[in-house]
């Protein structure tokens, strides 16, 4: 048997350094939760080289004795707990005595502190735990404690950091956790000397919340505020249900000021949005939970990110209520009908009151104008102006509409409109929608003018028609493919989300959306070249985490051949200049959201299961959507397809459709046993 060591102080720091360091963002957060437990009312965060080589946070508040300066490195050296009855009530960040012990095991650091009663500060270097040299030194009051080279003796710790700019985009997150969590603290953060963000510490959230999500999220925010009789608290802001991300990375949860990742308030929260957002679209928010420090166990993970309720039921009540009570509160109202107006004395009053001068530029017509006889005057006043009455009236533009191909040389170009018209007849006549409830047999031939293949239908692809050839080849193609199938009844569809088809003995939903996204998926799939991309009139800018930057960069040969063009524009925000031409525009900004969301899931993936991942966010984006007006050709397109068993599950596994028998059907009636 092994004989039993005990280990070193200094290597046991390190092995609790493992658990307490995992990067330069840890060092950050728990030096900033120091200092909030300190008392400051001023925090400033500095890091260069992505925090791996010098970290500097500095505060105003309460500082440390010279004796307590050197004992603070220790192991198990708090301020904060004195025995085992304080673990019950813990109302501090930080209470475990280790993090400071772990940091200097693994780093060299240097401290300056004075308090508000000492004339002079007192100072402390720090190697690997040991301390190299003390003294006294001037220094302002509070805590200045310096971090530099992280992991230098422990190579195997240093060579699984990530790269200087995701390490210090997960610093500025931790920071900005911390600022948003104490509104009446001002934080300021520098990355390799400039300022990233800071807050105004004036205690209040609102504030808090613009300067730091920025101006389009606190615009999109409805303020949020619940209790119960036990004390509990919500407080906060959550989005609008228009205004919807693509990923969960704009929610933060608190509990007595301290961040959190909480399953349980995350579900709260998006079941008070069901039924108000689309599917892949997830609410922000900011949320402050109060309630009594004994009815909550911070002492559950090393990181104290994760909680414990004591009453898990009520705080879940009290953060749907909250939330709900907010969404419901922002629908308008009806408006309050006018009071009856007297119109000719009204009109009279209106007209000898003076307007301003901006109303009579904005508001009189020319019609008004000429009426009134301000012509005549203003041609005494400039005799040189043209008089109004000279002038050509505007033509009307009327919009251009497209009109259906033709064959050469039929086409009348003295007689546009009649063209467009008797184009617009011939397909209302072929393709006009019969009652919904009506059954419709299945033998649907194809239209043989070309006005058929017009280029709105969603599901024929634009590559199908480059030739006459291949405009043949998918009409047999589809001819086959009804041959193939047997007889069936398109009835319509259900809550526009679900098609019913009699085939048989059975009665067949079809969910819409799923068919037509892994029809997307399949033909991108198939494609050997680029996915062919649409050039936006208007650019779309999206601003990212440093993380999701970081792998919308590594990644940008990727969404290129897959249809987005994108570039940088500053500091973590970039522009969307295309998209794959399936995509709306206005949905470019979810899908580059949710593409580095799976991508960052699935650092390992292989390329071609990551260009899988995001061949499932475009043909998501791309398909038809539940609650959309579908036409009835569409649909026969889908059941086909699905019937004839080339659709069976949607690209993320769900099935596409559900059958039911005859005989499951009488046993729901309760016709047979």
């Amino acid at each position: 048997m092994p004989v039993i060591n005990i280990l070193a102080p200094h290597v046991a720091d390190m092995i609790a350094a493992g658990e307490v360091v995992e990067r330069p963002a840890s060092v950050v957060k728990e030096l900033v939760e120091n200092a909030i437990d300190a008392g400051a009312r001023n925090i400033t965060v500095e890091i260069r080289g992505g925090g791996a080589t010098y970290i500097r946070v500095s505060d105003d508040g309460c500082g440390m004795a010279p004796e307590d300066a050197g004992v603070a490195f220790m192991r198990h050296a708090t301020s904060k707990l004195s025995d085992e009855r304080g673990l019950e009530c813990i109302s501090t960040m930080g209470f475990r005595g280790e993090a400071l012990a772990a940091i200097s095991a693994v780093s060299r650091i240097e401290l300056k502190t004075r308090r508000a009663s000492d004339s002079e500060g007192c100072y402390v270097r720090l190697e690997a735990g040991e301390i190299q040299d003390m003294g006294l030194c001037g220094c302002p009051v509070g805590t200045v404690m310096t971090v530099r080279d992280i992991f230098y003796n422990t190579p195997a710790r240093l060579k699984f950091l990530k790269s200087d700019r995701s390490e210090a985009s997960a610093c500025e997150q931790i920071a900005l956790r911390c600022a948003l969590g104490h509104p009446e603290i001002s934080v300021r953060f520098l990355k390799d000397g400039r300022e990233m963000f800071f807050s105004p510490g004036d205690n209040r959230a609102e504030s808090c919340v613009y300067s730091l999500l920025g101006r389009d999220i606190a615009q999109s925010f409805l303020p949020v505020k619940a209790d119960d009789e036990t004390g509990m608290k919500v407080t906060g802001f959550v989005s609008s249900p228009a205004a919807a991300r693509g990923n969960r990375s704009c929610q933060y949860f608190y509990c007595n000021g301290r961040y959190i990742r909480s399953p349980l308030m995350q579900s709260a929260l998006e079941q008070a949005y069901k039924n108000s957002l689309l599917t892949g679209r997830y609410p922000a928010c900011v949320l402050y939970l109060s309630l009594g420090h004994s009815n909550v166990d911070v002492n559950v993970h090393p990181a104290k990110t994760e909680v414990k309720f004591s009453y898990e039921r009520k705080v879940f009540e009290l953060v749907y209520q909250a939330v709900a009570l907010a969404l419901e509160n922002e629908r308008p109202t009806a408006p309050r009908p006018a009071a009856p107006v007297n119109k000719p004395a009204a009109a009279a009053a209106v007209s000898a009151r003076p307007q301003p001068k901006a109303d009579f530029y904005q508001h009189m017509s020319a019609q008004s104008f000429r009426e009134n006889g301000y012509a005549a005057k203003s041609e005494k006043a400039q005799p040189k102006a043209v008089p109004i009455s000279a002038a050509p009236a505007a033509a009307v533009v009327s919009p251009v509409r497209p009109v259906a191909p033709a064959a050469p040389g039929s086409v009348k170009f003295a007689e546009p409109v009649e063209v467009f018209n008797s184009a617009k007849e011939e397909v209302s006549e072929k393709l006009q929608p019969e009652t919904v409830f009506q059954p419709v047999q299945t033998e649907i031939s194809l239209p043989s003018t070309p006005v058929s293949h017009a280029k709105s239908d969603k599901f024929l692809h634009s590559d199908d028609f480059s030739t006459g050839a291949s405009v043949k080849s998918v009409e047999n193609s589809v001819q086959n493919v009804e041959n193939d199938l047997l007889p069936f009844t398109l009835i319509g569809e259900t809550l526009k989300t679900y098609i019913i088809v009699e085939q048989g003995e059975s009665l067949i939903l079809i969910d819409k959306h799923a068919a037509h996204e892994r029809m997307i998926f399949d033909r991108l799939k198939e494609q050997k070249r680029s996915i062919m991309a649409q050039t936006l009139l208007s650019p779309v800018s999206i601003s990212l985490s440093g993380e999701d930057a970081e792998i919308l960069e590594n990644n940008c040969e990727l969404l290129y051949e897959l249809g987005f063009e994108t570039e940088p524009f500053g500091d973590n925000s970039f522009v969307v200049r295309a998209v794959p031409a399936d995509m709306a525009s206005a949905d470019a900004a979810a899908a580059i959201e949710e593409i580095c969301e799976k991508l960052r899931a699935g650092k390992s993936l292989s390329a071609e299961d990551a260009r899988d991942h995001v061949l499932h966010t475009v043909a998501c984006k791309a398909a038809i959507k539940a609650g959309w007006d579908t036409h009835r050709a569409e649909l026969e397109t889908l059941v086909k397809k699905v019937l004839s068993g080339e659709i069976k599950y949607c690209p993320h596994g769900r099935p596409v459709s559900v059958a039911l028998s005859r005989k499951e059907l009488d046993k729901m009636f309760k016709r047979i046993v």
